[in-house]
Order: structure tokens, then sequence, then C-alpha cells
């Protein structure tokens, strides 16, 4: 018999009975109480009875919210990658759709001063309340996460006090740790990028394109591909506002080079440092013979405001904490 609902023998037949009037005092605040929800307690653990209770006073208590830590050590540009934002978007879309009012908090730890402009670019996929659920720590995170979780529930990694049963610290055998993804399941070959605008570039020519960032902080986001050879490409910031510039009058802040985006598609970003209007040149000037069609797209992200004031305020606190100290 396979131990489900209306495949039972009667020696598993009696067994649930027993194992519903074993767990009677914690019955009611299961997430089900029906056969279907205790045959699964029993299946796995063979309807061995007192593992089956074993296992459901610990691990069957009704979970109603979640306390989320996100760990944004490593946070970089590459990360900002258009297509991997947008199936992050679609991730949380669907838990917003799907899980209601199951999030307490959400912690924010290790964040690079990249982090607001990541999270401009996702939040408009929240709700307020979730929103307002975010918490981006300082560098007293470990004595922020003691205080909502119980510490031995916190690796020690993560300043709590579990460990993994050899002593390993990061817990690994509980908590999946992210990585690089194997190139087996990369599907840059079988993904058509769309672009938002195609040019000519003549031969012996160069294409600019510029984009004018107020304030600090921004990033400026692209992808391109060429058509039949490859193309060269560089970022510059203009020293002459209103006027055309030849690249050796502007200042080089990505230094240009060519690539070979006619075998793989190209994509990168550049934190703006400073104000000004930046120029994204696409040259083929060393091209004698032949002209290069190029298709991209080009962004500028902002960064979230409410994020970079509390990352200044933080970033003020270790200041104030280091010239108490010094």
């Amino acid at each position: 018999m396979s131990g489900h609902v209306g495949d039972l023998s009667p020696k598993q037949e009696a067994a649930l009975a027993k194992f519903r009037e074993s767990v009677q005092d914690i019955l009611p605040g299961l997430p089900d109480q029906d056969d279907y929800y205790l045959l699964k307690w029993l299946r796995a653990r063979c309807f061995d009875l007192q593992k089956s209770e074993a296992m459901l006073r610990k691990l069957g208590r009704k979970i109603e919210t979640l306390t989320m830590i996100y760990d944004f050590s490593g946070l970089g540009l590459k990360h900002l990658w258009k297509p991997a934002v947008e199936a992050y978007g679609d991730l949380l879309a669907m838990f917003e759709e799907n899980y209601p009012e199951s999030l307490k908090h959400v912690f924010v730890i290790k964040a690079p001063r990249l982090f607001p402009v990541a999270y401009n670019l996702v939040k408009h996929l929240l709700s307020e309340d979730t929103r307002n659920k975010i918490v981006v720590v300082g560098s007293n995170w470990k004595e922020v996460l003691q205080k909502h979780i119980d510490p031995d529930q916190i690796p020690v990694e993560y300043g709590g006090t579990l460990t993994d049963p050899d002593g390993d610290p990061k817990c690994r055998s509980k908590i999946n740790y992210g990585g690089d993804v194997p190139k087996k399941y990369y599907v840059r070959d079988q993904l058509k990028q769309q672009y938002d605008h195609s040019v000519t570039v003549n031969r012996g020519s160069s294409h600019q394109v510029e984009y004018e960032i107020l304030f600090p902080g921004c990033v400026l986001r692209w992808q391109f591909m060429s058509d039949g050879a490859d193309i060269g490409y560089g970022v510059y910031l203009k020293t002459k506002a209103g006027a055309r510039q030849h690249a050796t009058e502007m200042t080089e802040v990505y230094p240009n080079q060519r690539y070979n985006a006619h075998l793989v598609p190209e994509d990168g970003s550049f934190t703006c440092a400073e104000p000004g209007v930046y120029v994204l040149r696409f040259d083929n000037t060393y091209s004698y013979i032949h002209a290069k069609k190029i298709s991209y797209t080009v962004e500028v992200l902002l960064p979230d405001k409410k994020s970079e004031e509390e990352f200044q305020q933080l970033e003020d606190k270790t200041k104030e904490l280091k010239i108490n100290h010094a």
C-alpha cells in the first residue's frame, strides 16, 4: 500500500488513528488537521509512530510570518545585468502575489554603496507595506539580528551560536550559499535580446551618445552588439558643455577598447562619481573598409533616495565611532 488516503493497509490505518490520538494536544495549532497532512509525517518516517511524532512536534508548527536576512557583501556592477534584475523582479512579484503578509522583517546587511541603485530597480514591484519592512543595518548588524532572532537560530558566522554538527560556523548543511552559476546552466545562446536603438557607424568614424547626469551615484548600464565585426567602445566625461568634443578633448572614465560584440553581446555598467554630460562612444575609426551596424540599449539607473540617506546616516555614525575611539 502507498500510505496515501484511500490506499492504506489495516496496519497503516491503525497507525494513523494512533498517531492522531498522540498529537491531539498540538492538533489545533497545525496548518492542517486532516488525514492528508498527518500521513505526510507518517510516510516520512516509514510509519514509525515515535519518529513521526518527534518530527511533527519539532517541525510541524504553523508559520505565520518570516524574517529574512539579505547579505549583500560582494554586490557589484556585474549583478545589475538587466536580464538578471528582471528575473529577480519576477521572483519578487510572485512572492508578493502569492504570499501576502507573510513577511515580518527583511534585514539588509553588509550592503555596499551600490545598494540604493540596485534597490531602486526593484522597489516598484513591492507594496508600500513590504517596503516599510526592509531595514538596512549598519556595522552593528549582529546585535540588531539578535534583538529579533534567537541566537541559537543564527549561525555563528552571523553573530549567533548555531553551528553544524561538525562545528561549521556557516551551517552549510542548513544554508545553501550562492556562488557562480555553473556554465551548464547558461542560456545566453538561447535568448534573443531586444535593443532600443540601432545605428550604422561608418568606416573611419565614431558614434557618440550623450547622457546628462544630474547628481553623483547614478549608474550607466549598457548592452550592445555589432553586426559582422568588432567595435570599439568607451565612456567619456565632457569638459565643455554644449559642444561636440573629440575623444582626446574629453576625460576618459571607462577605457576605450575593441570588443568582439559580433560574437558575444557586450554588457557593462559604470557608476558616475560626479554630475556632468557623459558620452558613450562607439569607435570605428580604426576600420578603413567596413561600416558597422550597432544595436544597443542604455539606461540611467538612479539610486533610491531613502536608502541613500540611510547609508549616509550609517556612514556618519561609523565616522563618529572611529573618531571617538581614536
